[in-house]
């Protein structure tokens, strides 16, 4: 057997698999899959009584935009291929879902774990501030946000460092997006991803011919899924389709095990229990299963692989039994498990569209924060008050009629109110999904050589990279 391809090996894999069927002016192929530059960084925090030494990463893919976006993970097995890897990532991310930016990724090899909060506010401060003095986090170059092992916590800090850095740049909050709402964030933005695999998923379920094509029909309502990882994109795509959408989350895949019942989890509680108890061993209200990546292998409708790269892997694709896998992390699928899955027919949600919803609502954050004003504010009031008038009128017409017709229960409500931040940005993500699947589908269905969305997704994206750089004179 050949030996399983790395996180990067895998991306180029599937880069080069698109380009081959792209007609790109000579070179141009090449300087799109090449990542421009990665800064390392190796510094030291005096910590516990010693000096402790961490490195740290900044790659930027492409700057065909700017400023470049991408997160910033802190774990302990981060190296440059893989931040790179993620770099070309965000860049056809962000060009598939039209978000004005360039490709950038960040990591800190650290357990963030072994550290209490002051101890890595210190070591995160003096991560960003390595990476400010050389413009990597800038309003205008480089905004980073949360990734694995990463919160609104730590953006808070950097964002506070910057501004101590550059105390007269008006746009200061812009430097990271992904922060919490008292330090210039935006509502939805801790949900965004997760939301974000919730409407890729609905649009897919609009397409009755992408249905046929995975085995499906219908609605999401009662379908089949399995979650692996409950960490914060999990939980909210978790939650969202099963309050929402009504389908039944049977399956949850943790690091210490999994939790299967063919009648539904609930999804709060077991998130509950994580929270409090570090996995989901000991759980009391499912069957525990200690093996946990078997519950990969259960039969499903949809398998929501939502922690790290290469959980779907040429040791275990001839074994998934999910006829739809929607990539809500990053890489889950390794190459040659694309490859086993494509034959087997099974359908695959990319990544760089499934989890576009983290960098869709980093940019309207980041627009709101170079706007100085929250989304809502001007117009919502007035959007009620034109709501009010056509109320006004129907009253007068409930009245005329009498019992022949009425207002329907709570359409006052619902109608009068006028759309404040978060429906506002719930809107933004749900119209950006829904044209960004439709871009893709329309290459996978009017293009004889293009047989699965992954192909699709790369090519409309890396056709948009391209332009931009011909629009440049490159």
């Amino acid at each position: 057997m050949a030996p399983e391809p790395t996180f990067r090996e895998s991306v180029d894999l599937m880069y080069n698999r698109a380009v081959a069927l792209m007609d790109l002016p000579p070179g141009l192929e090449e300087k799109i899959r090449v990542c421009n530059a990665t800064y390392t960084v190796r510094f030291g925090v005096r910590l516990r009584g010693k000096i402790e030494t961490f490195t740290g990463y900044r790659s930027v893919h492409s700057e065909h935009m700017e400023p470049v976006k991408g997160g910033i993970r802190f774990a302990p097995a981060v190296h440059q291929d893989e931040v790179e890897a993620l770099a070309a990532l965000m860049t056809f991310k962000c060009a598939l879902v039209e978000a004005p930016f360039g490709g950038s990724k960040g990591g800190l090899r650290i357990d963030p774990r072994r550290y209490d909060a002051e101890e890595l506010e210190k070591i995160t401060r003096r991560f960003a501030y390595e990476l400010i003095k050389r413009d990597l986090i800038n309003p205008s170059q480089n905004v980073p946000a949360p990734d694995m092992g990463t919160s609104e916590r730590e953006m808070a800090w950097i964002a506070d460092q910057y501004a101590r850095m550059h105390t007269t740049d008006i746009d200061a909050q812009a430097c990271v997006t992904g922060k919490p709402l008292s330090a210039g964030g935006i509502e939805g933005r801790v949900e965004a991803t997760g939301r974000g695999v919730q409407y890729a998923l609905r649009e897919f379920f609009r397409h009755p011919e992408d249905l046929a094509a995975a085995g499906l029909s219908g609605r999401l309502a009662g379908k089949r899924v399995i979650v692996q990882g409950l960490g914060n994109v999990g939980y909210h795509a978790a939650k969202f389709l099963r309050e929402e959408d009504d389908a039944l989350i049977i399956g949850i895949v943790e690091h210490d095990g999994a939790l299967y019942d063919p009648e539904g989890l609930n999804v709060d509680a077991v998130h509950e229990w994580i929270c409090r108890h570090g996995g989901v061993s000991g759980y009391p209200e499912a069957n525990a299963i200690a093996d946990g990546d078997k519950v990969l292998e259960e039969d499903c409708d949809i398998l929501i692989p939502a922690a790290v790269e290469g959980v779907i892997n040429t040791g275990n694709a001839d074994r998934i039994r999910a006829r739809l896998v929607i990539e809500a992390a990053n890489g889950p699928v390794t190459a040659g498990a694309d490859d086993i899955l494509r034959r087997r027919g099974v359908i695959i949600i990319p990544d760089l569209y499934a989890n576009a919803g983290g960098v869709t609502v980093s940019y309207f954050e980041w627009v709101k924060n170079l706007s100085h004003i929250r989304f809502g504010r001007m117009q919502r009031r007035q959007e009620e008050a034109r709501h009010a008038l056509i109320l006004d009128e129907l009253d007068r017409l409930d009245s005329a009629m009498g019992s022949t017709w009425s207002l329907s229960p709570l359409f006052r409500e619902k109608y009068l109110r006028g759309a404040d931040e978060l429906e506002l940005v719930r809107s933004g993500l749900d119209d950006t999904m829904r044209v960004a699947y439709q871009s893709m589908q329309e290459v996978w269905h009017t293009r004889d050589d293009v047989t699965d969305l992954r192909t699709a997704a790369y090519i409309t994206a890396i056709d948009r990279v391209a332009r931009s750089y011909a629009a440049k004179g490159i």
